[in-house]
């Protein structure tokens, strides 16, 4: 993670939880993986049911433009969906990429805790909200760090949440905290694949040294 520069910052904001399946064919383009920070291709997760049609297929689109680095048909897709729906996680879950696209950090804090609200057992609300707490103007990584730690506890088996909490202290340079939630992250998620994640995060360049040794 880079504090000051969005485009570099690669805390996961995972899209596990962006679980239509739709969803798995985004992870192939760069930009979007950027702004989710799911480079390895974290599995998709069903945790509700999806849409149904048409709106499953305007957020399938919206996505689609997103790939392409099509803001405007993407919001243009989501201005379809059904009146009733547009507060439904999936859809929040695209309004807040798109927000993430734009650097639309206040809104996509706005959104987030909407998700939160109404898919309190997906653990994305919670790294969203972290994810634009560190980059609203009255935030930073100390404020993205005491609203992920709760996730902790209601989320023990999530590796993401862990990796982002290492990421987080070691930003505040609490390294023996860094390491422990990295060897949390690690042994929940998979150790070389966190490995390879921390070894390309500048956020945990302090640690890199350490983690390339093991």
């Amino acid at each position: 993670m880079r504090s000051a520069d969005t485009r570099g910052s690669v805390e996961r904001v995972t899209a596990q939880y962006l679980h239509a399946p739709m969803l798995s064919r985004y992870l192939r383009f760069p930009r979007l993986r950027d702004l989710l920070d799911t480079q390895q291709g974290i599995p998709l997760l069903d945790m509700m049911q999806p849409l149904e049609a048409p709106d499953t297929h305007l957020v399938s689109a919206a996505i689609g433009w997103l790939g392409l680095g099509n803001v405007a048909e993407a919001k243009a897709e989501l201005a379809g969906i059904s009146p009733s729906q547009r507060n439904h996680p999936d859809v929040l879950e695209v309004q807040w990429l798109i927000c993430a696209e734009q650097s639309k950090w206040d809104e996509a804090l706005r959104i987030a805790r909407a998700l939160m609200a109404s898919a309190p057992d997906r653990s994305s609300g919670w790294l969203h909200q972290a994810y634009a707490l560190r980059r609203v103007p009255e935030g930073g990584v100390k404020q993205a760090w005491h609203a992920l730690l709760p996730a902790f506890d209601k989320f023990p088996k999530e590796a993401v949440i862990s990796y982002n909490l290492s990421c987080y202290a070691c930003q505040m340079k609490q390294l023996e905290a860094a390491r422990v939630w990295f060897k949390r992250a690690s042994f929940l998620g998979g150790k070389e694949k966190f490995k390879r994640m921390a070894l390309e995060d500048p956020d945990l360049e302090p640690l890199w040294e350490e983690i390339r040794g093991t």
